[in-house]
């Protein structure tokens, strides 16, 4: 089937803006401490990328598309940076190269001496760099780590001290043994002689002694294999009510998981509050001992957007790109493009060419994240001022694509413009994406956001009576009373979601006896 010219044409468009496209998609996607990264990265491998001094008196208009050309009256209108970028391959780009060359010839003849960094510019990025690292915290401890520096202190035999390492280091992330033993222990050898199942016997008898040892380290009750026996590890026998907590843990576990105190009672002989007071000793224990160790640093938040209350009453965003060096394509290449061009070195040309037509997409592409970041950023606030007013209770439903349409944008637009994206507010700091939610219709058809239904749930849930606490129908009533329209499945979904127990749990057997 043949085109029509229209139809090529068409065609040969796309495929010309999808590169540009898709650049700028990547840039716009990056948090702000990957974007750095990124453009230290791209000045590595392009030599006509390099960042602007704005010291030497150079006139920015000609090196790049300016910061100040975001309009302050029409914050929803898109900049001359961020209109849809286009190249004009069919004409190789001679319009700009053109313009490049004529920059190139005012171009002062020390360039390259005053372009070379000063000692003074070599020892402050010294100083800088010796700074950042220094500020890298040091990696916590791991729990590997410090139970097996404990295992130094042992006097025990070899062979026990190598299968208590490979115990060790079996460990999950909270301190269990959740590998059999069968698994630890070092596979059977061809050349025993017929004697594989006596040391097979042998090795499981040594890993059992080994895993002694393991679980008489610190933090009480790592190694342990299963709930109940870390539990029970962790119980002393100088501890008060030692065996009446003993038999808790052991027979009567799956019963104080589920609330069911008369039937402890029933079995064990214990009143109900005897029983409260043993579970309350037990809720000291801990039934991730090794949790508080970590093995990955968390990284810290660097918002992208502030947002600040303006003198008129309004929230107002604040990129923060301070950090972002101002980048602009480098002079001397310039004047290596016009010497190739005078000379007619087309392979010279060419290559420059090519390097400087990918360094301008780059600085463009800057130019389009940052106007659309705030201007999406910005018709956030303005939709979400509730909510920084009177706190998260008052977050109001939000789509994005009712942002989309609001900026002008498409809505995958405000999808990688919010992705891994945060905010500082005066309420604290909160990943973009946070202001988006769903909701549902009040009784007098108001939407609802359901960050605000899971609040009202959970104070509901507070106060209500201990001795008859609600159950889910009645839950479902008491927000109907507070004007909130839920089914019974969304209640209990987030009941469990927010991890509230069911009624039965929640029930104070104490005050219901009373």
């Amino acid at each position: 089937m043949r085109l029509s010219l229209g139809q090529q044409m068409q065609l040969a468009q796309k495929q010309v803006l999808a590169p540009r496209m898709i650049q700028s998609m990547e840039i716009l996607q990056l948090p702000i401490m990957a974007l750095q990264e990124r453009i230290e990265q791209e000045m590595e491998d392009n030599p006509t990328l390099e960042q602007a001094d704005l010291s030497d008196g150079v006139d920015m208009d000609d090196e790049k598309v300016g910061l100040d050309d975001f309009d302050v009256e029409n914050p929803n209108a898109p900049s001359e940076s961020e209109k849809e970028l286009v190249v004009d391959e069919a004409h190789n780009n001679e319009d700009d190269f053109e313009r490049l060359l004529n920059m190139a010839d005012n171009m002062p003849d020390d360039y390259e001496e005053r372009s070379r960094p000063s000692r003074d510019q070599i020892e402050s990025e010294g100083d800088r760099q010796h700074d950042a690292m220094a500020n890298i915290s040091a990696r916590p401890e791991s729990l590997a780590d410090y139970l097996h520096h404990q295992l130094s202190w042992f006097e025990i035999e070899p062979d026990v001290r190598q299968m208590a390492e490979r115990i060790v280091y079996s460990l999950d992330s909270n301190g269990y043994l959740k590998t059999p033993l069968s698994e630890i222990i070092p596979p059977i050898t061809s050349d025993l002689n017929g004697n594989a199942e006596q040391f097979r016997a042998e090795q499981l008898a040594l890993a059992e002694k080994a895993l002694g040892v393991v679980q008489s380290l610190d933090p009480p009750g790592v190694g342990a294999r299963s709930l109940r026996e870390c539990l029970l590890l962790q119980l002393s026998p100088k501890m008060p009510h030692y065996e009446e907590l003993r038999t808790l843990i052991a027979d009567h576990l799956e019963d104080l998981e589920n609330n069911r105190l008369p039937l402890i009672s029933k079995k064990t002989g214990f009143t109900i509050e005897f029983i409260n007071q043993l579970w309350a000793e037990l809720r000291k224990l801990k039934p991730k001992p090794g949790a508080d160790y970590g093995d990955v640093n968390v990284p810290s938040v660097t918002p992208d957007v502030f947002v600040e209350l303006g003198e008129d009453g309004k929230y107002h965003v604040r990129l923060e790109d301070s950090q972002i060096p101002s980048l602009s394509i480098s002079p001397y290449h310039r004047k290596l493009l016009q010497q190739a061009a005078v000379s007619k070195d087309v392979e010279t040309r060419e290559y420059i060419k090519k390097k400087i037509n990918a360094a301008q997409w780059l600085i463009d592409a800057i130019e389009q994240r940052r106007g659309t970041i705030s201007r999406v950023s910005q018709a956030i606030v303005d939709h979400q001022t509730r909510f920084l007013d009177e706190g998260p209770e008052f977050i109001e439903p939000l789509k994005m694509q009712q942002i989309a349409d609001k900026v002008g944008v498409h809505v995958t637009t405000v999808s990688r413009a919010v992705d891994d994206k945060w905010i500082q507010t005066p309420r604290g700091i909160f990943p973009l994406k946070r202001f988006f939610v769903g909701g549902t219709t009040s009784a007098d058809g108001e939407e609802v956001a359901w960050d605000r239904v899971r609040l009202k749930l959970q104070e509901i849930v507070d106060g209500e009576d201990k001795s008859k606490p609600l159950s889910d129908d009645a839950l479902v009533a008491a927000l109907a009373d507070a004007g909130i329209t839920v089914a019974r499945r969304t209640v209990t979904k987030y009941r469990k979601a927010m991890n509230i127990p069911s009624s039965r749990q929640r029930r104070d057997w104490a005050t219901a006896e009373g």
